[in-house]
Protein backbone atom coordinates (compact mmCIF):
# COMPACT_ATOMS: atom_id res chain seq x y z
CA UNK A 1 0.00 0.00 0.00
CA UNK A 2 1.33 3.46 -0.89
CA UNK A 3 2.46 5.79 1.87
CA UNK A 4 1.64 8.83 -0.29
CA UNK A 5 -1.71 10.31 0.78
CA UNK A 6 -2.13 11.87 -2.66
CA UNK A 7 -2.37 8.52 -4.39
CA UNK A 8 -6.03 8.42 -3.34
CA UNK A 9 -6.64 12.16 -3.83
CA UNK A 10 -9.34 13.01 -6.37
CA UNK A 11 -10.54 16.41 -7.52
CA UNK A 12 -14.03 17.19 -6.22
CA UNK A 13 -14.26 20.96 -6.68
CA UNK A 14 -12.97 23.66 -9.01
CA UNK A 15 -10.66 25.11 -6.32
CA UNK A 16 -7.62 23.63 -4.56
CA UNK A 17 -6.01 25.06 -1.41
CA UNK A 18 -2.77 23.79 0.08
CA UNK A 19 -2.01 24.78 3.66
CA UNK A 20 1.30 24.60 5.50
CA UNK A 21 1.08 23.45 9.13
CA UNK A 22 3.90 24.45 11.50
CA UNK A 23 4.01 28.22 11.96
CA UNK A 24 1.11 28.66 9.55
CA UNK A 25 -1.89 26.71 10.81
CA UNK A 26 -0.35 25.97 14.23
CA UNK A 27 1.84 28.06 16.52
CA UNK A 28 4.28 25.15 16.91
CA UNK A 29 7.47 26.39 15.25
CA UNK A 30 9.02 27.94 18.35
CA UNK A 31 8.41 25.06 20.73
CA UNK A 32 9.50 22.41 18.23
CA UNK A 33 12.78 24.05 17.31
CA UNK A 34 13.73 25.57 20.66
CA UNK A 35 12.74 22.62 22.85
CA UNK A 36 13.09 19.60 20.52
CA UNK A 37 15.32 20.22 17.51
CA UNK A 38 18.04 22.47 18.91
CA UNK A 39 18.89 20.63 22.16
CA UNK A 40 19.34 17.46 20.11
CA UNK A 41 21.28 19.39 17.43
CA UNK A 42 23.79 20.41 20.09
CA UNK A 43 23.87 16.94 21.65
CA UNK A 44 24.21 14.75 18.57
CA UNK A 45 26.59 16.92 16.55
CA UNK A 46 28.97 17.72 19.42
CA UNK A 47 28.28 21.45 19.56
CA UNK A 48 28.57 21.84 23.33
CA UNK A 49 31.66 24.14 23.15
CA UNK A 50 29.69 26.63 21.04
CA UNK A 51 26.19 25.78 22.25
CA UNK A 52 25.11 29.42 22.62
CA UNK A 53 26.07 30.23 19.05
CA UNK A 54 24.73 26.96 17.68
CA UNK A 55 21.36 27.82 19.18
CA UNK A 56 21.42 31.30 17.62
CA UNK A 57 22.34 29.93 14.20
CA UNK A 58 19.67 27.23 14.32
CA UNK A 59 17.01 29.69 15.44
CA UNK A 60 17.96 32.03 12.63
CA UNK A 61 17.98 29.37 9.91
CA UNK A 62 14.71 27.78 10.99
CA UNK A 63 12.65 30.60 12.49
CA UNK A 64 13.91 34.11 11.78
CA UNK A 65 15.22 34.07 8.21
CA UNK A 66 14.04 33.44 4.69
CA UNK A 67 15.04 29.83 5.31
CA UNK A 68 12.14 29.49 7.76
CA UNK A 69 9.99 26.43 7.29
CA UNK A 70 12.49 24.42 5.24
CA UNK A 71 12.97 20.69 5.63
CA UNK A 72 15.01 19.86 8.74
CA UNK A 73 18.02 18.35 6.98
CA UNK A 74 19.02 21.24 4.67
CA UNK A 75 17.91 23.76 7.31
CA UNK A 76 20.21 22.39 9.99
CA UNK A 77 23.07 21.94 7.52
CA UNK A 78 22.71 25.67 6.88
CA UNK A 79 22.81 26.26 10.64
CA UNK A 80 26.13 24.38 10.73
CA UNK A 81 27.44 26.52 7.88
CA UNK A 82 26.38 29.70 9.68
CA UNK A 83 28.09 28.43 12.83
CA UNK A 84 31.29 27.73 10.87
CA UNK A 85 31.34 31.36 9.71
CA UNK A 86 31.26 32.77 13.22
CA UNK A 87 34.49 34.17 14.68
CA UNK A 88 33.53 32.73 18.06
CA UNK A 89 33.73 29.23 16.56
CA UNK A 90 37.13 29.98 15.02
CA UNK A 91 38.54 31.45 18.21
CA UNK A 92 37.54 28.36 20.18
CA UNK A 93 39.19 26.07 17.58
CA UNK A 94 36.01 23.98 17.43
CA UNK A 95 35.96 21.38 14.66
CA UNK A 96 32.41 21.20 13.36
CA UNK A 97 31.14 18.08 11.61
CA UNK A 98 31.06 18.50 7.84
CA UNK A 99 28.40 15.80 7.33
CA UNK A 100 29.30 15.44 3.66
CA UNK A 101 27.35 12.20 3.43
CA UNK A 102 24.21 14.01 4.54
CA UNK A 103 24.87 16.88 2.15
CA UNK A 104 25.17 14.43 -0.75
CA UNK A 105 21.96 12.66 0.28
CA UNK A 106 20.03 15.95 0.52
CA UNK A 107 21.24 16.85 -2.96
CA UNK A 108 19.97 13.63 -4.55
CA UNK A 109 16.85 12.77 -2.50
CA UNK A 110 13.50 14.57 -2.69
CA UNK A 111 11.59 12.70 0.03
CA UNK A 112 13.70 14.05 2.88
CA UNK A 113 12.25 12.04 5.75
CA UNK A 114 13.39 9.33 8.12
CA UNK A 115 12.12 6.39 6.00
CA UNK A 116 14.23 7.40 2.99
CA UNK A 117 17.16 8.24 5.26
CA UNK A 118 16.94 4.84 6.98
CA UNK A 119 17.04 3.12 3.59
CA UNK A 120 20.09 5.14 2.63
CA UNK A 121 21.82 4.18 5.90
CA UNK A 122 21.09 0.51 5.22
CA UNK A 123 22.31 0.75 1.63
CA UNK A 124 25.48 2.76 2.26
CA UNK A 125 26.45 2.40 5.91
CA UNK A 126 27.49 6.06 5.75
CA UNK A 127 28.31 7.29 9.29
CA UNK A 128 27.07 10.80 8.51
CA UNK A 129 23.69 9.45 7.48
CA UNK A 130 23.57 7.19 10.54
CA UNK A 131 24.25 10.15 12.85
CA UNK A 132 21.66 12.29 11.07
CA UNK A 133 19.07 9.53 11.44
CA UNK A 134 19.82 9.19 15.16
CA UNK A 135 19.38 12.95 15.58
CA UNK A 136 16.18 13.09 13.52
CA UNK A 137 14.69 10.12 15.39
CA UNK A 138 15.47 11.79 18.72
CA UNK A 139 13.81 14.99 17.47
CA UNK A 140 10.64 13.11 16.52
CA UNK A 141 10.54 11.44 19.93
CA UNK A 142 10.97 14.80 21.67
CA UNK A 143 8.21 16.37 19.56
CA UNK A 144 5.85 13.48 20.35
CA UNK A 145 6.50 13.94 24.07
CA UNK A 146 6.57 17.74 24.20
CA UNK A 147 4.20 19.14 21.59
CA UNK A 148 0.52 18.74 22.38
CA UNK A 149 -2.43 20.88 23.36
CA UNK A 150 -1.47 23.67 20.94
CA UNK A 151 -4.59 24.76 19.03
CA UNK A 152 -4.58 26.17 15.51
CA UNK A 153 -4.27 29.94 15.14
CA UNK A 154 -7.54 31.85 15.46
CA UNK A 155 -9.03 32.03 11.99
CA UNK A 156 -7.74 28.67 10.77
CA UNK A 157 -10.83 26.66 11.67
CA UNK A 158 -13.11 29.37 10.29
CA UNK A 159 -11.14 29.39 7.03
CA UNK A 160 -11.32 25.62 6.67
CA UNK A 161 -15.05 25.65 7.34
CA UNK A 162 -15.55 28.43 4.80
CA UNK A 163 -13.56 26.64 2.09
CA UNK A 164 -14.56 23.05 2.76
CA UNK A 165 -17.79 23.10 0.74
CA UNK A 166 -16.27 24.73 -2.34
CA UNK A 167 -12.58 23.73 -2.47
CA UNK A 168 -10.38 20.66 -2.17
CA UNK A 169 -8.09 21.16 0.83
CA UNK A 170 -4.73 19.56 1.58
CA UNK A 171 -1.97 19.95 4.14
CA UNK A 172 1.33 20.60 2.39
CA UNK A 173 4.18 20.48 4.92
CA UNK A 174 7.81 19.53 5.60
CA UNK A 175 6.79 18.02 8.96
CA UNK A 176 6.66 14.20 9.32
CA UNK A 177 3.30 12.71 8.38
CA UNK A 178 2.68 11.15 11.80
CA UNK A 179 3.11 14.46 13.64
CA UNK A 180 0.81 16.24 11.18
CA UNK A 181 -1.87 13.59 11.48
CA UNK A 182 -1.69 13.77 15.26
CA UNK A 183 -1.94 17.57 15.41
CA UNK A 184 -4.75 17.93 12.86
CA UNK A 185 -6.78 15.14 14.45
CA UNK A 186 -6.16 16.35 18.02
CA UNK A 187 -7.95 19.60 17.21
CA UNK A 188 -10.64 18.06 15.00
CA UNK A 189 -9.67 19.87 11.80
CA UNK A 190 -8.42 16.85 9.85
CA UNK A 191 -12.05 16.35 8.83
CA UNK A 192 -11.82 19.36 6.50
CA UNK A 193 -8.86 18.19 4.38
CA UNK A 194 -8.63 15.47 1.76
CA UNK A 195 -4.92 14.77 2.20
CA UNK A 196 -2.27 15.41 4.86
CA UNK A 197 1.12 15.40 3.14
CA UNK A 198 4.33 15.63 5.11
CA UNK A 199 7.99 15.17 4.29
CA UNK A 200 7.66 11.47 3.43
CA UNK A 201 5.25 12.29 0.59
CA UNK A 202 7.76 14.62 -1.06
CA UNK A 203 8.61 18.30 -1.18
CA UNK A 204 5.89 20.93 -1.01
CA UNK A 205 6.42 21.57 -4.72
CA UNK A 206 5.91 17.87 -5.45
CA UNK A 207 2.80 17.35 -3.33
CA UNK A 208 1.07 20.59 -4.32
CA UNK A 209 2.01 19.97 -7.94
CA UNK A 210 0.68 16.41 -7.92
CA UNK A 211 -2.69 17.59 -6.62
CA UNK A 212 -2.81 20.62 -8.92
CA UNK A 213 -2.18 18.38 -11.93
CA UNK A 214 -5.76 17.12 -11.67
CA UNK A 215 -6.90 19.94 -13.90
CA UNK A 216 -8.04 22.92 -11.83
CA UNK A 217 -8.83 26.09 -13.80
CA UNK A 218 -6.30 28.90 -13.98
CA UNK A 219 -5.93 30.89 -10.72
CA UNK A 220 -7.99 28.30 -8.85
CA UNK A 221 -5.05 26.82 -6.89
CA UNK A 222 -3.81 28.59 -3.76
CA UNK A 223 -1.00 27.86 -1.30
CA UNK A 224 -1.23 29.32 2.21
CA UNK A 225 2.12 29.48 3.97
CA UNK A 226 4.37 31.38 6.35
CA UNK A 227 7.74 30.87 4.67
CA UNK A 228 9.48 31.86 1.43
CA UNK A 229 9.76 28.16 0.58
CA UNK A 230 5.96 27.99 0.50
CA UNK A 231 5.88 30.90 -1.95
CA UNK A 232 8.55 29.23 -4.08
CA UNK A 233 6.60 25.95 -4.16
CA UNK A 234 3.40 27.76 -5.14
CA UNK A 235 4.99 29.66 -8.00
CA UNK A 236 6.81 26.54 -9.24
CA UNK A 237 3.48 24.83 -9.93
CA UNK A 238 1.59 27.90 -11.13
CA UNK A 239 -0.40 28.42 -7.92
CA UNK A 240 -1.37 31.63 -6.17
CA UNK A 241 0.09 32.36 -2.73
CA UNK A 242 -1.42 33.78 0.44
CA UNK A 243 1.16 34.71 3.12
CA UNK A 244 0.78 34.18 6.85
CA UNK A 245 3.20 36.83 8.06
CA UNK A 246 5.61 35.60 10.78
CA UNK A 247 4.79 37.29 14.07
CA UNK A 248 1.46 38.52 12.70
CA UNK A 249 -0.27 35.21 12.15
CA UNK A 250 -3.60 36.08 13.76
CA UNK A 251 -3.96 39.27 11.73
CA UNK A 252 -3.05 37.36 8.58
CA UNK A 253 -5.71 34.71 9.18
CA UNK A 254 -8.27 37.37 10.02
CA UNK A 255 -7.54 39.10 6.72
CA UNK A 256 -7.89 35.80 4.91
CA UNK A 257 -11.27 35.00 6.46
CA UNK A 258 -12.66 38.48 5.99
CA UNK A 259 -11.18 39.44 2.62
CA UNK A 260 -8.65 37.29 0.77
CA UNK A 261 -10.68 34.08 0.78
CA UNK A 262 -13.60 35.76 -0.96
CA UNK A 263 -11.28 37.38 -3.49
CA UNK A 264 -9.79 33.97 -4.30
CA UNK A 265 -13.19 32.37 -4.80
CA UNK A 266 -14.51 35.34 -6.80
CA UNK A 267 -11.50 35.52 -9.14
CA UNK A 268 -10.14 38.89 -7.98
CA UNK A 269 -7.14 37.64 -5.99
CA UNK A 270 -4.50 37.27 -8.74
CA UNK A 271 -2.67 40.37 -9.91
CA UNK A 272 -2.18 43.54 -7.91
CA UNK A 273 -3.80 42.24 -4.73
CA UNK A 274 -1.60 39.13 -4.50
CA UNK A 275 1.50 41.11 -5.51
CA UNK A 276 0.96 43.61 -2.69
CA UNK A 277 0.58 40.84 -0.11
CA UNK A 278 3.76 39.11 -1.30
CA UNK A 279 5.70 42.39 -1.29
CA UNK A 280 4.64 42.95 2.32
CA UNK A 281 5.54 39.36 3.23
CA UNK A 282 9.02 39.76 1.74
CA UNK A 283 9.86 42.47 4.29
CA UNK A 284 9.42 40.24 7.35
CA UNK A 285 12.44 37.92 7.13
CA UNK A 286 16.12 38.66 6.33
CA UNK A 287 18.35 36.52 4.15
CA UNK A 288 21.46 36.87 6.29
CA UNK A 289 22.03 37.19 10.06
CA UNK A 290 23.07 40.45 11.70
CA UNK A 291 26.08 39.05 13.56
CA UNK A 292 29.60 39.39 12.11
CA UNK A 293 31.22 36.55 10.18
CA UNK A 294 34.84 35.47 10.22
Amino acid sequence: MSDNPLDSFTRQHDFLVGIDSDGCAFDTMEIKHKECFIPNFIKYFGLQPVAKYARQCAEFSNLYSKGRGANRFPAYLWALDLLAERPETRRRNVQLPRLQGLRDWVARETKLGNPALARAVEETGDPDLKLALEWSTAVNEAVAEMVHGIPPFPGVRESLQKLHAVADLMVCSATPNAALQKEWEEHDIAQYVQAICGQEAGSKKETLGQAAAQGYPENHVLMIGDAPGDLKAAKAVGALFYPINPGHEEASWQRFVEEACDRFLQGTYAGEYEAALIAEFDTYLPERPSWPTA
